[in-house]
Formats: C-alpha cells, structure tokens, sequence
C-alpha cells in the first residue's frame, strides 16, 4: 500500500514519544517513592503527607508501566490482545492503579485543605485534631474504590470473549473482527464517575483554601506566624491549583476518548493518549518542588 510508509513512521513517533514520557514519569515517581522509603527506613515512621505521596508515587509508577505495556502491544502486536486474558488483565491493572492514582491524589488535596484551612466549624475542628488517623481510611479507601472500578473493568473487557468466542483448537481467540467499542463504553461511564467525584473532591479543597486564604488575609496582620501561616495557604493553594489544572485536562482527555474511540489513527486520538502519559509526571514533578525534603534531595543527586 502506498500510505504504508505513512503508517509505519506514525506508529514509530507514536511509540518513541510515549516511551519517553513513560519513562521520566516512572523515573519521577520512582525518585519520590525511594526518597520516602530511606526516610521511613531512618525514621521508622512517615507523617500523614509523606504517607500519602508514597502511596501516589508507587499507583502512578505501576500505572505508566502497564500502560506503556498495553500501548506498546496495541501498535506494534495487537493481535496479542486477542489472546485470554492478556486483555482482560491489562484493563484490569490499568484501570486500578489509573483510579488509584486519581483518589490519592484527592486524598492528598483534601488532607492539605483540612490541615491549612482555618475555620470555626466544629466539624472541620475535628477533622484537623483526628486528620492523622484518618488519612490511612483514606488511603484504604481509595484503594478499595479502585478496586471495584478495576474488576468492573474485566467483568467489561471480558464480555467480548465470553459472547465471541471463536472455536479454535484451544478456544482462547477472539475473532478479529469483533466490534470491541460498544462493550467499552460501561467502562467509560464508570471511569467517567471516578473522575467526575475525585474532581469534585479537587473542585470542593480548593474553594475551601481559597475562600480560608482570603479571610485570612482580611485579618493578618505584620507578624511572623501570620506570615508563615500566609504563606503555607499559598503553597498549598498552589499544588492544589496544579492539581485542578491537571484534573481539568484529564477529564477533557477521558470525554474526546469517547468520542474518538473509534478513530484509532487520528492525530486527536494521538494527542489524548500524549496528554494522559503526561498527567502522572508532569504532576509528580510539581509535587518534588512543592514538597522542601523532596526538592532538596534533587538538588543534591541532579549535579
């Protein structure tokens, strides 16, 4: 065929600029998870923050490996996704630790909201004394909600094998011309409503910090704990900012997936993919230079 050099050269780009971000955003994400493991080895324990980056740091690391598997044998051998249940696994991991990382980072901006924001509500009173223990049920949470949207992820990709099963001699091939798209739309509709109540979450923290930020303002005055206090409000605003940004384009990313999910080749389908390989290292990097133990350690190992 005459595009076939054309086919070739795209699948190339395609796959050479997903591994390199792959790559950095697993290098970034392994940098916080080591850095918070020789401290938890020196200090025998982590502070709720450091806990939750750790948690965030390894669901992005193992989210970026599977999906770079998973894109690399869907261009270069997709016929191995016809074979039980290489498929099936891949959306099971991918859309674990993806929801995974989503309600950590939510996680993440809820515990800074709380622990910045000053407010006189009983409630948020309690919330700040008892944030310690309640950041683990966070973080179990958050796990078992990804669980959930993980196995409701196979149930959804192996629906196709089990009503188009092919009859070869072992009986694990799918016919190559099943229309996989109409049974992957549930699976949108569940990672929509993932994204949709992690973004609320992000949406809620930030209009909390900002409306706290602005009273306090109001009321500050010219000495140094008001100063420190203006300036954790800001610090946190900023990483929760980053985090909206970044939810933002996410959410704009899983809704044009939708959309062209049928259009494999197109540049759009190509930039979507590219925005979301971003997400977990760009984000992370934010995260090393909001956080002073994490840029330091950097500073010293990058010379």
């Amino acid at each position: 065929s005459p595009h076939q050099p054309n086919v070739t050269s795209y699948r190339a780009t395609a796959v050479a600029i997903i591994t390199a971000e792959t790559f950095a955003g697993m290098w970034i994400n392994t940098f916080i998870v080591s850095v918070l493991c020789v401290a938890w080895l020196k200090k025998k324990t982590l502070n709720s923050n450091e806990k939750i980056l750790l948690l965030l740091g390894c669901s992005r690391f193992w989210y970026l490996c599977i999906s770079w598997v998973y894109y690399f044998l869907s261009i270069i051998y997709p016929n191995y996704l016809y074979v039980h249940p290489i498929l099936q696994l891949a959306v099971f991991f991918q859309s674990f630790f993806d929801h995974s990382n989503l309600w950590v980072s939510a996680s993440l901006c809820v515990f800074y909201c709380i622990k910045i924001t000053n407010f006189r509500n009983m409630f948020f009173i309690y919330l700040k004394v008892k944030i310690d223990r309640i950041v683990p049920w966070f973080l179990l949470g958050s796990e078992i909600l990804a669980l959930t949207v993980g196995i409701i992820a196979y149930d959804v990709a192996d629906k196709p094998h089990c009503n188009n099963r092919n009859s070869t001699g072992l009986g694990n091939f799918w016919k190559a011309n099943i229309k996989m798209d109409k049974y992957f739309f549930p699976s949108f509709f569940v990672a929509g409503f993932g994204y949709a109540a992690s973004f609320m979450a992000v949406i809620f923290s930030a209009v909390f910090l900002l409306f706290s930020l602005w009273r306090h303002k109001c009321k500050m005055q010219t000495n140094s704990m008001n100063s420190l206090s203006m300036d954790a409000h800001i610090k946190a605003m900023k990483s929760i900012l980053s985090f909206l940004v970044m939810y933002s384009i996410n959410f704009v990313c899983l809704v044009l997936s939708m959309v062209y999910v049928t259009k494999k080749g197109s540049h759009v389908t190509f930039l979507i993919v590219v925005l979301q390989y971003a997400f977990p290292g760009i984000h992370s990097l934010i995260l090393i230079f909001s956080n002073p133990k994490l840029e330091k350690t950097l500073q010293k190992i990058l010379p």
